[in-house]
């Protein structure tokens, strides 16, 4: 699938050689219910986020204030059919020496993977981590997730390592692999 970017008022609007149009913009409060449903199908049904409890609205409500009130965006890609996936940036370590650094997250419903969204929301993520005032984005990634390390590649993060079963979902011992993308 082909896209196509052009800016409207702020968002993105990306024309889906499909015929589709498809908007990535700043998310809203509104949106909190459709990520939530996102974030609680990835935990319940894949190895993108250990743990094993599911959140709740209030949960993820505190989650995207406390991104608003640090500065990290929280983008949405929405279409006619509503919210199709979410991305954010987040402090990689809390200690002060890691302030330039941030970690990149990308979310997307099922049916939404594979067209080009995931691409097209990393692409405006990382916009926004030019503009601010970060040095390297990083990407922690279940070292079996060959989708979104093929993803982050063809954005030119390298690979810097994997570390072997420090994490456990569904009754397995899980890799991570980082990943490093310098911004200046």
């Amino acid at each position: 699938m082909m896209i196509t970017h052009h800016t409207v008022s702020g968002a993105a609007a990306l024309e889906l050689l499909s015929g589709g149009t498809m908007q990535i913009r700043d998310a809203i409060p509104d949106d909190l219910p459709a990520i939530l449903a996102i974030h609680n199908e990835a935990i319940l049904n894949s190895v993108a986020i250990w743990t094993d409890e599911t959140v709740d609205l209030a949960e993820r409500a505190a989650w995207f204030e406390s991104h608003r009130r640090h500065g990290f965006p929280v983008l949405v890609a929405v279409d006619d059919d509503g919210l199709l996936g979410y991305a954010s940036l987040s402090a990689w370590h809390t200690k002060s020496g890691f302030r330039h650094t941030v970690e990149d997250s990308i979310y997307l419903r099922p049916e939404a993977i594979g067209r080009g969204i995931g691409r097209a929301l990393l692409g405006a993520l990382l916009e926004r981590a030019r503009e601010g005032d970060y040095h390297v984005v990083v990407a922690d990634i279940e070292a079996g997730n060959a989708a979104s390390i093929r993803l982050h590649a063809a954005f030119g993060f390298e690979l810097t390592g994997t570390v072997r079963e420090v994490g456990t979902k569904f009754g397995r011992w899980l890799d991570l692999t980082t990943m490093r993308l310098a911004l200046a």
